[in-house]
């Protein structure tokens, strides 16, 4: 199955539980993408000593997990993007969900 999942919150435990099940989809042979939107592009910014988000979202870029930043976003907020939040499109995020069997928002 292709799972896209649209992140538009940094609330810690929130970002922790879509990663974990990122991971765990990936786990199981899925393909999984996750485009960030609005304030889930600051995902980069997360610190929790409970939720270790950012840890989660780089063990979903270990497994081949694909992680786009909306550029627009990204540009509101002055930042140029980073490993965990590439800069993308919203030509990235059409195609994410035209092409995904199941689209989840958070």
């Amino acid at each position: 199955m292709k799972m896209g999942i649209v992140l538009t919150t940094t609330e810690p435990e929130t970002v922790f539980n879509v990663f974990r099940l990122a991971n765990y989809s990936i786990d199981k042979g899925d393909y999984v993408s996750v485009f960030l939107l609005g304030k889930g592009v600051e995902l980069d910014q997360i610190e929790d000593a409970k939720f270790d988000a950012q840890g989660q979202a780089r063990t979903f870029l270990g497994k081949n997990g694909k992680i786009l930043a909306c550029g627009t976003c990204l540009k509101i907020r002055n930042s140029g993007g980073s490993e965990l939040c590439p800069v993308s499109t919203m030509k990235d995020l059409h195609e994410l969900v035209r092409d995904s069997d199941r689209v989840l928002t958070f």
